[in-house]
């Protein structure tokens, strides 16, 4: 099949490029800024924004794998990024509908059981999955919550924490469960979703281990083979503790506020089925930071180690 792949200068996108190719796939890129694509495939340049390049790139498109995301820091004069979010998810799958693009694959969040209020990343994440379902019926959105890899944003700011803090201060949040997942699990998962069996619907997903956010953070401590005394805060105090760590973790705080704003309760699967349906045997969480530790080492020295 000839394959679309969006965001493919980012974590999972370059994951998935040489995955798709193994599978005997034509894989062609959409960016922004095609320098920035690494992976060994022809790449056009487009903006889901603004519109440009989408009918051209999607022209004889069976797959195409909607990995665009907008939290980073808004521009002067730009707007909120759930607007950004709209705005591109909506170019794109009308792009899509256009060009008779069989399935889109999405990647979302795990949206919770619906006991509180989604924060505003996760109610984005529901609106685009809902966007692209409905101009391609037959598309897939996979929800995954932390992603453990030595690129992902979100395992990189808990392990500069890890590395930066000697007291381990923990918010009211540290008490709620999640269930990350290992990158090669669900970068298979999201390669076999282009032609598996499981059109028209959205799939959660999860690693096999049940763990709170401070039991995980606890857990890389110990892998890093690091002593962190954890010291618990009885409050959340999002606003302000999401600041404190993108400040610790030298992190965009465009991007932390979003993410602790959504550590508001559990965030589990509400089904539990993906990796049977998509074939793909998960890695345990040890077996997920040990790797991704590992590759972090490889291209760069981990401070605490």
């Amino acid at each position: 099949m000839r394959v679309l792949l969006t965001g493919a200068s980012g974590f999972i996108g370059a994951l998935l490029a040489p995955r798709l190719q193994s599978r005997g796939h034509e894989v062609v890129a959409l960016a922004r800024e095609p320098s920035r694509v690494q992976a060994e495939v022809p790449v056009l340049r487009g903006d889901a924004i603004n519109g440009e390049g989408l009918l051209e790139a999607l022209e004889q498109v069976q797959v195409a794998y909607y990995l665009i995301h907008s939290m980073e820091r808004a521009g002067t004069g730009q707007a909120p990024f759930q607007e950004r979010e709209r705005l591109a998810a909506a170019n794109f799958a009308a792009a899509a509908a256009d060009r008779g693009v069989s399935r889109i694959v999405y990647l979302g969040g795990l949206l919770g059981d619906g006991g509180h209020a989604r924060s505003r990343h996760l109610a984005s994440r529901a609106e685009v999955e809902q966007v692209l379902l409905c101009a391609v019926p037959d598309s897939v959105a996979l929800r995954a919550s932390i992603v453990i890899g030595a690129r992902s944003r979100s395992f990189r700011l808990l392990v500069h924490l890890v590395e930066r803090m000697r007291v381990l201060a923990l918010p009211a949040w540290r008490r709620y469960r999640t269930q990350p997942i290992d990158e090669r699990d669900i970068a298979e998962m999201l390669v076999s979703a282009a032609d598996a069996d499981v059109g028209g619907r959205s799939l959660d997903v999860g690693g096999p281990d049940v763990l709170s956010y401070g039991g995980m953070i606890e857990r890389i401590a110990d892998l890093m083979m690091v002593h962190r005394p954890a010291l618990g805060i009885g409050v959340n105090a999002t606003g302000f503790t999401a600041r404190v760590a993108a400040a610790i973790a030298s992190e965009d705080p465009d991007l932390v506020v979003p993410l602790m704003e959504s550590l508001h309760g559990d965030l589990l699967p509400a089904e539990d089925h993906a990796a049977e349906l998509l074939d793909v045997r998960l890695h345990r969480f040890d077996a997920a930071v040990e790797h991704a530790l590992a590759e972090w080492e490889a291209s760069e020295p981990l401070a605490a180690r």
